[in-house]
């Protein structure tokens, strides 16, 4: 490649991605999830495009997906608060397991009866299809006020299906017999286990090392944690377990270990899990070919149909059948299976292993999440509503960026109190905090001044807070809880009070 080429697929790149940004922006106020808008830019560019960029590389689009899935799990795992998935985690393994099992089988007896397909093809169709999409789920739930046990729920869903799902993909689209059911099984167990287990450990021994080792610059601390992040999927898929399911796993570990310089640790890997996303859906949209799409628009709406209407439901309420849970939030699940790249990128792996007709299998695949994401995605909150379902009002969590001063073994707390914080009207003697920290500074509009123990908080101040090695944990929970509850967290018995 020359010099001028190189400038050129610059310039593209970049003005690619400009316009991939002002799509956010657009897919925000329109309730669209913006994967549909980064696959119409990459069909605009490919085949039949304004472009007319001929791309049939389905090896390349598979690894490059696969990348792209990493750094968007890691930076869902970053940005799942333990507190909420926690109780989630039962119900949302059940769906990863007995949830996708159920799904696959009932699609795929669709598509062989109702479309024709033969077995071979049905089955494979059924488990593409039948793995929530990360992306998706992230960006869409994100943007609407539901409990936090759904959201849960289904965040976790989608961190963890991948890895039965791919184990079924290829599976089915290897030559030669399939694996007995308990085989395949087996091994779902195995690597699930696998990647678990080095998930975790990955994540706890990286949180360990980032929080008792001062790195020389702040910057380094969102680089460190996203190359702990792809170390524990590299870890997990070299040990023949689900990488999917390990760098999910250490992001969120990673995520709730209050780790220094967090605020720009977290802005860092937004943005590039946007980067990710924008070209991941680009690429695929580039694989397409339009106008072989029309032959397999109406197997697409009818497969999508029997997964929408009857599988997806019927999977929820199999899987979640020893939980309690209001119908009103199962129905609600049920629509929230959302479908997106992570199908599309499955698809491939058919066309990489020369399945017969894997072509036909990729275009069903691509109309079907297109044509139910346009469904399903902007129909979310007014389901929602006509179920009665929505968030009560919360007090806003702190964003609490933590410095360490490794010399002075203690730590520099950077403390925004955002509207709605229970921290507005508190004394600072109030705060009761423990000893060994203090309020030092307060900034407020623009302004800094050295608090006395009379002053009083309000909203939007920021506190610098002081706190030695020891009690650094202490005073960051502390001051969450009287965020949340009040000056009399304490008295009241609460978590984080102090006596």
């Amino acid at each position: 490649m020359s010099v001028h080429d190189l400038n050129q697929l610059l310039l593209i790149s970049s003005l690619v991605l400009l316009v991939a940004v002002v799509a956010v922006r657009l897919s925000s106020r329109s309730g669209l999830p913006s994967l549909l808008l980064y696959l119409g830019i990459g069909v605009a560019m490919g085949q039949d495009g304004i472009g007319n960029v001929t791309f049939n590389n389905a090896q390349l689009t598979q690894v490059i997906g696969y990348a792209a899935l990493v750094v968007i799990l890691a930076e869902g795992g970053l940005g799942t608060k333990w507190t909420e998935i926690k109780p989630a985690l039962p119900a949302a393994a059940s769906l990863a397991v007995v949830g996708v099992a159920a799904s696959v089988g009932v699609t795929a007896a669709g598509a062989h009866y109702l479309v024709g397909l033969d077995w071979r093809q049905a089955f494979i169709i059924g488990a593409v299809v039948s793995s929530t999409d990360a992306a998706a789920v992230f960006s869409v739930l994100r943007r609407v006020p539901l409990p936090s046990r759904i959201t849960g729920v289904l965040e976790a869903e989608s961190g963890f299906n991948d890895a039965p799902v791919v184990i079924l993909v290829v599976a089915f689209s290897t030559a030669g017999p399939v694996h007995h059911w308990y085989v395949l099984v087996g091994e779902i167990a195995l690597e699930l286990a696998i990647g678990a287990a080095i998930g975790l450990a990955v994540g706890w021994l990286g949180a360990y090392g980032l929080r008792h080792v001062a790195l020389p610059a702040s910057g380094l601390y969102p680089i460190a944690v996203m190359a702990i992040a792809v170390a524990a999927y590299a870890a997990g898929a070299l040990a023949h377990g689900s990488g999917f399911l390990a760098v999910y796993l250490a992001s969120m570990v990673l995520g709730n270990a209050k780790l220094p310089h967090w605020a720009a640790t977290r802005g860092f890997a937004e943005g590039v899990g946007w980067i990710a996303q924008i070209g991941m859906f680009v690429l695929l949209g580039l694989l397409v070919t339009p106008h072989r799409l029309l032959d397999d628009i109406w197997p697409a709406v009818v497969i999508g149909l029997i997964l929408t209407a009857v599988a997806r439901p019927l999977s929820v309420v199999l899987s979640l059948l020893p939980f309690r849970m209001p119908w009103q939030e199962k129905a609600l699940m049920s629509w929230a299976g959302l479908r997106g790249a992570v199908p599309i990128i499955l698809a491939t792996i058919p066309m990489v292993n020369g399945v017969d007709d894997s072509e036909e299998i990729f275009n069903i695949v691509f109309v079907l999440v297109v044509v139910y994401t346009l469904v399903q995605g902007p129909t979310l909150p007014g389901l929602a509503k006509i179920l009665r379902i929505g968030k009560g009002a919360e007090a806003s969590d702190l964003g609490i960026e933590s410095a360490p001063l490794e010399r002075l073994r203690g730590h520099l707390l950077s403390v925004p109190v955002p509207e709605g914080s229970r921290l507005h009207g508190v004394e600072i003697s109030e705060l009761r905090l423990p000893t060994g920290s203090a309020v030092t500074l307060i900034v407020r509009d623009g302004k800094s001044f050295v608090p006395g123990p009379s002053t009083v908080l309000r909203n939007g101040d920021e506190l610098l807070v002081v706190a030695t090695d020891p009690v650094r944990d202490a005073a960051e929970a502390r001051l969450r809880a009287v965020a949340q509850g009040g000056k009399l967290v304490g008295w009241l018995g609460l978590p984080g009070g102090q006596r």
